[in-house]
């Protein structure tokens, strides 16, 4: 097949017919600038031959131009059997037809199958491999359904031209006993990991059941045989415990435990008492010692207090004196700082006077220029208020253009609505102009008038003629949205009408200009605020009206001598307070001092009164009788412990008893329930059978294991047939890879000499790269060395495909992208050593760097996209 001509119409933005003529054998360039329609052009190629003429998918609607209609399509090819044309039309009125010359050869899916016929097959056969679309740059990219097209396009195109095509180990047969053999595993088991499925995973499904239904009646047998030795075990031992003599004994235990404990605790409550007894005494005995103690500790107290208060009190005496005449330093230094300080604040005032009246005399000119900007300064801050507020009312720039555009849109609207109107044209006859009105005007005379709407015309001394001019609902529909949206959008920015708009958005614009220029000159006025030239202007002083001013230089001469003054007086003045501080804190220290040997002077005499009530040898006699009393009290209570039970013992044997006779009773408690249930247990198991089920559940289990080991090694025999047959395949790839191999290897030294291709497999796509014995991944190949590999890959199918008595053409669009200056010159070699028995069409927007690629020059003739 070979291309010879191309048509479009509607298509995008060709709304008007664009042709390509003259395609050439061999190598043809169609070299524009983006945007012209080159990918356009692929995509109607692509869906003349791939897409069916009723198809409405996403790739179909996207060649629909924005304003509508129906996409038409048409080439012209040349086949072994002539010249036929193709087309296609989609959406309205649908329709596919096969014309040579005149005559109609097929239409509709007869055209179709003719298509796809040429072809090779439904996916675009052979050449789907040969056409590559902008920005594809591999050979394994596309969707996946055209990957998988491509790859059955590859497998057929190989296995078609290579020597041993029905050899078993090479070409279709293998394929198909592949085929076979992995559909037969795919009843059996799904996917790499062999997961079961169908029979494989029923007989392994019923296994499961029947070995849980085998678990479930063995356990069921072996608890009934449990349960007949459970109740033999809980008889024997209920009537063990049920006996007379046995319970008696349990009860006669019980009670011996319980009078001992009785005896044990008496025994322990007196044992208690002595001990409260003997601590009271303890008590009484460590009070007669404090109190003695206290006593003997407050005389010596007392004794030193009053020796220490009278050699406090005169150094009390002294301190105070020292104070006072501290403070009298002090009061007359205070007096002369004050008398300084006033000297200073004085001559202070004078020199600032005399130096403000100096800075007065010098900066009167300064003062003027500042109050001058000051004053410019606040007129155009004023300004800028006023243009601020104005710039905030009326539209901006961006509402004025949308405004605009629905201006536009309304006017398209009335356009297209008149364009689709009623039309009427009055030509009058001579000394007739004029004599047919519409709505009390004058009718022009030659003036096409549309009609929207039904109208009255007057005819002059004939009547009236109404005329309907039928249904325009699309059109007017589209004016009244146009309209609707033009006045939403006027009463959003409350503007009357378009010129309102207009003149407001002039206002705002105006007003902005003014607001730039004022604080253009506020900015060059003040340029850090008015604040700082306000700031400036008050550091000036204002010329004083007091008469003439002093000498500056006698006025600081004075100044300094005020200021030593003043600081010598400070001195003293902190010297006589640091004086009095040290005097008072002296003071202070002896004073507190006093007071606190006082105290502690009338503590000691409180204390010694309380403790000696009664006298320092009543409270030694009393000390006496309390060592006595607890000596006692201590005596009896050692006698009572010697004589006291074990009552840990008595307890111990008391809680062993209760624990027999309780344990005993729970027991008699839980055997004879225990026995009804078993009793039930026993007579339901015996009446179900569950021996018997049990071997017949054994028996089909047998049965179903055997049915799923044979389905299980069924399963491994063809694994391991799939695994041969892949073997066997695989040994004969190098006879299988060599049609391509050779048609590439010529080209593969165009760019890089003695260099090989290494292929994958599954995928019949190259896998790597050697160059100087170095395998390298073509996945890890730069952009350019990959888009370059490809291309050298598709032109070796081409030249597959015209061997094979299938040629097509090739068609590359913007196909080199990432190849540099260099190697791009090599490509173009390659592309015209193709070239001499193929059809390769390139579409390219490098128009310098193809230029000398050489080949037919063609061009979109007809409209170009945006007016081109």
């Amino acid at each position: 097949m070979r291309l010879r001509a191309i048509r479009l119409e509607n298509v995008r933005r060709f709304t008007t017919p664009v042709t390509v003529e003259g395609i050439a054998d061999g190598l043809n360039v169609l070299s524009e600038p983006n945007e012209s329609g080159k990918s356009t052009l692929f995509d109607a190629l692509q869906a003349l031959f791939f897409k069916p003429h009723g198809s409405r998918d996403k790739e179909v609607s996207s060649l629909r131009p924005h304003a509508g209609g129906a996409p038409e399509i048409a080439v012209e090819v040349e086949t072994e059997a002539g010249r036929f044309t193709i087309a296609k039309r989609w959406f309205s009125k649908a329709t596919a037809t096969v014309h040579q010359g005149e005559r109609l050869v097929a239409q509709s899916d007869a055209a179709e199958a003719w298509i796809a016929d040429l072809l090779g097959g439904p996916e675009g056969g052979p050449s789907g491999l040969i056409w590559v679309r902008q920005g594809v740059t591999d050979l394994g990219g596309g969707s996946t359904r055209e990957q998988k097209a491509a790859l059955e396009a590859r497998r057929d195109l190989m296995s078609s031209i290579g020597e041993e095509v029905e050899a078993m180990t090479g070409g279709r047969r293998m394929d198909m006993a592949l085929a076979r053999c992995r559909e037969e595993l795919e009843r059996y088991a799904s996917g790499k990991t062999r997961r079961p499925r169908g029979p494989w995973k029923e007989a392994q499904d019923a296994v499961a059941a029947l070995e849980a239904e085998q678990a479930a009646l063995s356990a069921t047998v072996d608890a009934l045989h449990e349960a007949l030795a459970e109740r033999s075990r809980s008889r024997r031992a209920l009537a063990e415990l049920e006996d007379p003599d046995a319970a008696a004994a349990r009860q006669a235990r019980l009670e011996s435990a319980r009078e001992a404990m009785r005896t044990a605790e008496r025994h322990a409550e007196a044992l208690e008492t002595a001990n409260r007894r003997l601590e009271t005494a303890q008590l009484t005995l460590g009070t007669a010692r404090d109190r003695l103690e206290r006593f003997r500790a407050a005389a010596q107290e007392a004794k030193e207090a009053d020796a220490r208060v009278s050699e406090t009190e005169a150094s009390a005496a002294t301190a105070a004196e020292t104070q006072a005449a501290r403070q009298k330093d002090k009061d007359a230094a205070d007096t002369a700082l004050e008398t300084a300080q006033a000297a200073l604040t004085m001559a202070a005032d004078a020199h600032r006077r005399a130096e403000r009246a100096q800075a007065a005399r010098e900066g009167a000119e300064r003062r003027h220029e500042l109050a001058d900007r000051i004053a410019r300064a606040e007129q155009a801050r004023a300004t800028m208020e006023t243009a601020s507020g104005a710039m905030r009312s009326g539209p901006d720039a961006a509402a004025l253009r949308r405004i605009e555009a629905l201006v536009a849109e309304r006017a398209a609207a009335l356009a297209a609505r008149d364009a689709t109107a009623t039309r009427i044209s009055m030509q009058y006859a001579p000394g007739k102009v004029g004599t047919v009105r519409r709505d009390g005007e004058p009718l022009p005379d030659g003036t096409p008038l549309p009609l929207t709407r039904s109208q009255r015309l007057e005819i002059e001394g004939i009547g009236t003629l109404d005329i309907q001019p039928g249904d325009g609902s699309a059109n007017a529909g589209g004016l009244e949205h146009a309209e609707t949206a033009l006045r939403e959008a006027l009463d959003a920015l409350g503007a009357e009408s378009v010129e309102n708009a207009r003149r407001a958005a002039e206002t705002r614009a105006e007003a902005s200009q003014n607001f730039d220029s004022a604080q253009a000159v506020f900015r060059s006025l003040a340029p850090e605020g008015l604040d700082p030239l306000r700031a400036a202007l008050a550091r000036i002083p204002a010329p004083d009206d007091d008469g003439p001013a002093a000498d500056p230089a006698e006025t600081e001469a004075a100044l300094r001598a005020a200021q030593d003054a003043a600081k010598l007086a400070q001195a003293q003045r902190d010297s006589a307070a640091e004086r009095l501080a040290d005097a008072r804190a002296e003071a202070a220290k002896q004073a507190a001092a006093l007071a606190g040997l006082r105290d502690r002077l009338q503590r000691a005499t409180e204390a010694q009164s309380r403790a000696g009530e009664t006298g320092k040898d009543a409270l030694a006699e009393a000390l006496q009788r309390a060592l006595a009393a607890c000596d006692a009290a201590e005596a009896q209570r050692d006698e009572t412990a010697r004589n006291a039970p074990d009552m840990a013992s008595a307890r111990a044997a008391l809680q062993r008893a209760q624990s027999v006779d309780t344990r005993a009773r729970d027991e008699i408690a839980r055997l004879t329930p225990l026995l009804a249930t078993l009793d039930e247990r026993i007579a339901r198991g015996s009446g179900e059978a569950v021996e018997e089920r049990l071997a017949e559940t054994e028996q089909a289990l047998a049965t179903a294991r055997d049915d799923r080991d044979r389905i299980a090694h069924e399963v491994a025999v063809l694994s391991r047939l799939e695994s041969a047959l892949e073997s066997a395949r695989n040994d004969a790839r190098e006879r299988y890879f060599t049609p391509v191999a050779t048609e590439l290897k010529p080209l593969l030294q165009l760019l890089w000499p003695e260099a090989e291709l290494t292929w994958g497999q599954d995928t019949l796509l190259p896998h790597a790269l050697i160059r100087a014995g170095a395998e390298e991944p073509v996945d890890i190949l730069s952009g350019g060395t990959q888009e370059q590999l490809a291309l050298l890959v598709r032109l070796a199918f081409a030249r597959m495909l015209s061997a094979a008595g299938r040629p097509a053409p090739v068609i590359l669009d913007d196909a080199l992208v990432f190849t540099d200056d260099d190697r791009i010159e090599r490509m173009f070699d390659a592309l015209h050593r193709q070239a001499g028995d193929l059809q390769i069409l390139v579409l390219t927007c490098r128009q310098r760097a193809f230029r000398d690629l050489g080949g037919t020059a063609l061009r979109l003739e007809g409209q170009r996209p945006g007016g081109l």
